[in-house]
């Protein structure tokens, strides 16, 4: 709808339009095409589209998009994970919030504070994005940036969505209790005592159409891989993933280019040797010094939080001066969609279902290395089942005065008996007993504390 406003104070031009009219009519009608000609080029050219929810600005002239949001705010690419249409069951939930429960990841994306936080819908867009998610990170503050390490704290499953809690969780423990307080008269003490420490956590929600599907901890990774990897890397690795290729060989390879954060100088060369507070006319700076003569010494001048000028300084040298923006347009983006990964994995682990007609049970675990055997799968090694043990007997020793009726021991009579065929035994000489008879000697009588006894005759 346009509408047109007439100014009611007389100018200068109407007594001239007056003029015109009366002098030469077709003179009006042709100045009235030219100005009309003129505002409808002045407002095509100035109309332009900002679309808030993934952040994309066109130009309605001609159609072109126009570069204005960090990538790192844009839309995410779907994920294509598989789901199935039964409902996650109790066994499931169970299982799915204890592998889920105090997983580490990396930080694709910047991850706001917020009560509400990010929402992603399985494998569908995420919201905010755009303007809206940079205007999300700006008023609720930042709680972890691309390639931060991320713990799930705090798993939630409801009727048709799973809320997840990173990082301790954007809302303080006991948030109503700690503002209730019990007492008589002016002696009130409160319910629950606050620590006193403000939350600085974030909050991811994943949502489904109408119910929560039977899931694995593998597959609910792969619907989150847009915003968080949970992969083995090192914090370079996860920072360095979250952006352009040309970047990440620059930071991977140890340049440092201009218009980098400080975060990135910091991972491409670590902390600096030297730094120095200086004033270029109006603007404070930094610069950061690396290296020593006679090596290459590399000063990097930081602005805020950006490198505007590199300077690289070679013994016997002229030193290079670099004062291009290079990092600008890696990493702003024309509105399309920023790839979530090329390649996603879904991993099948734990309770997999298996139809019994058409394949086989899985194995049980084991610590065999593949194609590993033991002794016991040779069958010739193979004993039968394990039966008790049976301990024999404990068996008494004799005491004194055992046998009143004269009758030896059988430990006695046996060792006392000589062995068939051969000499007789004789017992060792002692000094307490008497000598042994000898041949054709009579039978002498042997006097002890139990009853007489006899010595045989030979």
């Amino acid at each position: 709808m346009s509408r047109l406003i007439l100014s009611q104070e007389r100018g200068p031009i109407q007594p001239a339009l007056a003029n015109a009219v009366r002098n030469n009519p077709s003179r009006l009608i042709a100045m009235l095409c030219a100005f009309a000609a003129l505002l409808l080029t002045t407002a095509a050219s100035a109309q332009i589209t900002v679309n808030s929810k993934t952040g994309a600005v066109t130009n309605d002239t001609n159609g072109k998009a126009m570069s204005t949001v960090d990538r790192r705010f844009q839309q995410i690419t779907p994920t294509n994970v598989p789901l199935t249409k039964g409902e996650l069951d109790a066994r499931g939930r169970q299982g799915l919030i204890r592998t889920m429960q105090a997983e580490q990841g990396f930080a694709m994306r910047p991850f706001p504070r917020g009560h509400k936080g990010l929402v992603l819908a399985a494998n569908g867009k995420l919201e905010p994005a755009g303007e809206a998610y940079v205007s999300m990170v700006t008023s609720e503050g930042l709680s972890a940036k691309p390639g931060d390490r991320l713990v799930v704290t705090d798993v939630k499953i409801e009727r048709a969505r799973i809320v997840f809690d990173l990082n301790g969780g954007p809302d303080a423990k006991h948030r109503f209790l700690r503002h209730v307080q019990v007492g008589t008269g002016p002696m009130m003490n409160p319910v629950v005592q606050g620590d006193g420490q403000e939350p600085v956590g974030s909050r991811l929600t994943l949502t489904f159409q109408s119910h929560v599907p039977e899931l694995t901890g593998p597959e609910v990774k792969s619907l989150l891989a847009p915003l968080i990897s949970f992969d083995v890397k090192t914090p370079v690795q996860a920072f360095t993933d979250t952006l352009p290729a040309k970047l990440k060989d620059a930071i991977l390879g140890h340049h440092v280019l201009v218009g980098m954060s400080t975060d990135m100088v910091l991972f491409a060369k670590g902390a600096p040797d030297n730094k120095s507070r200086e004033m270029d006319g109006q603007m404070p700076f930094e610069e950061w010094i690396y290296g020593k003569p006679p090596n290459e010494v590399d000063f990097v001048r930081i602005n805020g939080n950006r490198v505007i000028r590199v300077e690289v300084a070679k013994m016997g040298e002229d030193p290079v001066i670099f004062n291009k923006d290079e990092v600008e347009g890696l990493m702003r983006t024309d509105g399309t969609p920023l790839e979530a990964g090329k390649t996603v994995r879904v991993a099948k682990e734990g309770d997999v279902e298996r139809d019994p007609n058409k394949e086989a049970a899985a194995p049980p675990p084991s610590l065999r290395n593949p194609g590993e055997t033991l002794p016991s799968d040779d069958p010739k090694n193979r004993v039968g089942v394990m039966k008790p043990v049976q301990f024999p007997k404990p068996k008494q020793d004799p005491q004194p005065g055992e046998n009143p009726d004269g009758v030896p021991d059988s430990s006695q009579t046996a060792g006392s008996q000589p062995a068939a065929g051969g000499p007789p035994a004789t017992t060792p000489a002692d000094a307490s007993q008497p000598a042994a008879p000898t041949s054709g000697a009579k039978p002498q009588m042997l006097q002890s504390a139990g009853p007489t006894l006899t010595s045989p005759t030979p």
